[in-house]
């Protein structure tokens, strides 16, 4: 089973066919989701005018994002980033937590941020670039990445300050796995790169919001319709990360004036108007700028910041602030918990494991009663579902096998799967 994968420029973008990744943007452009989230995207806490103690409402706002890149990801319906710009949001939430926790040390902050990042991306840069080596993947000889600077750029699988080298085509399509999996694994790394730089960039980014909060909330949408509809071009990856930096910048502030009460004081009925016009405008662009696969906002870096931002400000300014989930959600409780404390676990692994869904299922097609044509057309016509239905599993499974490296990054007792049921447990006693 094999997918074709347009190209064109695309920075700051989330958008692949079927089982695709978030196009790493890079002179030649990849198709991009997590998603991370996510990625990372580490669990935030409520706004500190607020009784102590996670707030569920955005614990299950981050997982709806998680699972929303997943399922993007694997079908690469472009309507998803309409219906729920999983990016924005996970942004957002990142932003609030990281303004929550700047009350301490700056640089104390930041080393706590990165030490819970770093370690999770070590081990899915290992995995990922023993497969590639083994697959006969020379950086030196990779005219993509510029002989030994492709070694250089090596490190940025230990801190992704930049974009990962990897190789365009590895293997072959007939292959234990698509001979674009090193493309679609790594892809999803562009978020952690953004995530890294806005948490260095935050505490210049609250002084500055603190002290001129419309402008510096509305700077990066303004820098957007600058680097991001062509008026001003930079190239190569510095273009990308500042892209990157732009489209989702409104956001990430977003989250600082949730935990700051700023948008508390709004009148609701103001903020929400105001952030259906900016939408609005959002679709508008969209409209007359569509890519090659149509209303994908992933493709339109305008149309994303503004539809994302409209977006985020309406889930903030309707934020119930839960404590516990309401009896409609409660059965999800464990599953919300989990998610939230395996967000950058799910967020790496997820788009290897979508294509690691391909060889197993193609295990079917030999069993006995699959040389009837009518069992192997069925099985051709449901391909997609049963991806669907067994990346989850696998998820769980590397879940098992590697989450609790994100417990000692936090310095925190490694767990297998922290879904919240002991300590709720050790509450009822």
């Amino acid at each position: 089973m094999t997918q074709g994968y347009p190209t064109g420029k695309n920075a700051g973008s989330e958008r692949t066919p079927a089982f695709g990744v978030p196009r790493q943007r890079t002179e030649r452009t990849l198709p991009e989701p997590s998603a991370t989230a996510g990625a990372t995207a580490v669990a935030d806490g409520p706004p500190a005018a607020k009784r102590p103690g996670r707030d569920r409402y955005l614990d299950l706002l981050r997982t709806i994002a998680l699972v929303r890149v997943v399922v993007y990801h694997l079908f690469g319906w472009a309507w998803l980033t309409v219906v729920f710009p999983s990016m924005g949001v996970m942004f957002a939430l990142a932003g609030s937590l990281m303004a929550r926790s700047l009350k301490r040390p700056p640089l104390g902050v930041i080393r706590d941020r990165v030490r819970r990042l770093l370690p999770p991306l070590w081990l899915f840069g290992a995995v990922v670039l023993t497969l590639m080596f083994a697959g006969g993947w020379n950086p030196l000889d990779d005219p993509d990445h510029g002989g030994t600077l492709g070694v250089v750029e090596l490190l940025n699988y230990v801190v992704p300050l930049g974009a990962p080298p990897f190789p365009w085509d590895i293997g072959s399509k007939s292959g234990l796995l698509e001979n674009t999996w090193a493309v679609q694994a790594a892809g999803v790394l562009w978020y952690l790169r953004a995530y890294l730089w806005f948490v260095i960039a935050s505490p210049l980014l609250l002084w500055a919001f603190r002290r001129a909060p419309w402008v510096t909330l509305f700077a990066p949408l303004a820098l957007t319709a600058v680097v991001g509809t062509g008026v001003v071009s930079i190239p190569g990856e510095t273009g990308n990360a500042v892209s990157d930096f732009a489209v989702y910048g409104s956001c990430w502030v977003l989250g600082f004036a949730h935990q700051e009460g700023v948008l508390a004081r709004i009148p609701r009925y103001a903020a929400v108007s105001c952030s259906v016009l900016v939408m609005a405008f959002g679709l508008w662009w969209a409209s007359g700028h569509l890519g090659p696969d149509g209303w994908d906002l992933n493709d339109i870096p305008l149309a994303q910041a503004a539809w994302s931002f409209g977006f985020v400000v309406i889930l903030l300014q309707y934020s119930p602030s839960w404590r516990e989930l309401p009896r409609g959600l409660a059965r999800w409780d464990r599953l919300i918990t989990l998610s939230n404390n395996r967000a950058v676990t799910i967020y790496l692994w997820h788009n290897l494991l979508i294509m690691a869904t391909v060889p197993i299922i193609d295990l079917a097609y030999g069993l006995p009663f699959m040389e009837n044509e009518s069992a192997t057309a069925a099985l051709d016509s449901s391909y997609m579902l049963w991806m669907f239905v067994l990346v989850w599993p696998l998820i769980a499974a590397m879940i098992l096998a590697t989450g609790w490296i994100e417990d000692i990054a936090a310095k925190r007792k490694p767990r297998l799967w922290p879904d919240g049921r002991k300590s709720k447990a050790r509450r009822a006693k």
